[in-house]
């Protein structure tokens, strides 16, 4: 494991040839170390890489789970995950080798992150903290399946914080009338509640269309791609699942409703996004709506709960619900279990005239 001196800059260097995955040579180099033993470390954490030697540390397998990871993800995905790896778990972990991880470091990291509290006394939420040790798990467990470690940690100390989802608000049909006729004053907000609403699409597919994803004489509307603001750059992904990319037939008033929108905005191109606004502003108008037609105030994504509970309210049955909101039927049925009509007392008593028969 040879070091080279680069003597016109004073720095160090390291050159080597390893066997890539194909079993072929090839040459690595990287310059600019300050020191013989940077180099030298450098090079025994690549090796260490290339080999799966888990006597390399926490930081150092981030990286190889960063390569492995990060094409696979969604970016806004990909972009949560690491800044709580950066923030959360190499700052505890980073210097310790991972075959040194110890259930013990993980319930002391874990009682850590339970003893927070920010400047105004606040702690980290049950979610949040189910989510911190959600990702360390599945680091240490892609080393386990991948890299031939011997076991998780995490798993073995046990889960902190648990899952608490939000609560679902929504509005009724009557509800979002009168939020709408306050909306009309701005015809881009309107009509882009109106999509949330009478279609049950989420924001990020919203932000996303183009009048490309219209089919007037059809009524529909294609579902396949999501906008994302990261890091001040507008990106546009692939939707949140492979069932999110979808076909959904609008309602005949929207349609209507839509080609005139469309054909009332300044020279817009087919793959000119048609609501080039921020989440944040839909948020503003949200609060502006609700205050000024005096109904609740539901968050944005509460407009997709909206319409889910709309069409069960009408009699749809899960599968088609899901199929045009791009859930799973089973995700529909057991979130939304408490507004289907049909309770177990029912199905009981249905079943008891059944069984006299």
């Amino acid at each position: 494991m040879p070091a080279y001196k680069d003597n016109a800059k004073g720095t160090w260097y390291a050159a080597f040839y390893y066997e890539n995955w194909k079993g072929q040579k090839e040459k690595k180099m990287k310059r600019g170390f300050k020191t013989k033993r940077e180099a030298l470390e450098w090079e025994r954490t690549f090796q260490q890489q290339k080999a799966s030697n888990l006597d390399m540390t926490f930081a150092s397998f981030v990286e190889v789970y960063t390569k492995d990871m990060e094409v696979r993800l969604r970016r806004n995905t990909w972009q949560t995950k690491k800044h709580i790896i950066e923030t959360k778990l190499l700052p505890s972990f980073g210097g310790k080798r991972m075959n040194d991880i110890r259930p013990a470091d993980v319930i002391q990291w874990q009682n850590e992150m339970i003893g927070y509290r920010d400047e105004k006394g606040n702690p980290y939420s049950e979610t949040y903290l189910k989510t911190l040790h959600n990702q360390l798990s599945a680091i240490l467990n892609h080393a386990v399946r991948f890299y031939e470690l011997k076991s998780n940690s995490a798993a073995k100390a046990g889960n902190m914080g648990k899952r608490q989802g939000k609560e679902m608000l929504f509005w009724t049909k009557d509800e979002y009338k009168k939020f709408a006729e306050v909306m009309m004053d701005k015809p881009l907000s309107y009509y882009a509640f109106q999509m949330l609403y009478w279609c049950g699409i989420r924001l990020g597919e919203l932000l996303a269309l183009t009048p490309a994803d219209f089919d007037f004489e059809k009524s529909t509307v294609a579902i396949s791609k999501s906008y994302q603001r990261l890091l001040g750059e507008d990106v546009i992904t692939d939707p949140k699942t492979p069932k999110s990319n979808r076909i959904v037939k609008m309602p005949g008033f929207l349609c209507t409703e839509m080609q005139e929108y469309i054909k009332s905005l300044y020279h817009c191109q087919q793959d000119t996004r048609i609501f080039p606004i921020s989440k944040s502003y839909l948020h503003h108008e949200m609060d502006r709506g609700a205050k000024v037609a005096g109904v609740k105030r539901i968050r944005v994504h509460d407009c997709r709960h909206s319409h889910i509970s709309l069409l069960i309210d009408m009699g749809f049955s899960a599968v088609a619900i899901a199929d045009r909101v791009g859930h799973e039927s089973i995700e529909i049925t057991y979130r939304y279990a408490h507004l289907f009509p049909s309770t177990q007392t029912e199905i009981a008593d249905k079943l008891d005239i059944e069984g006299m028969d």
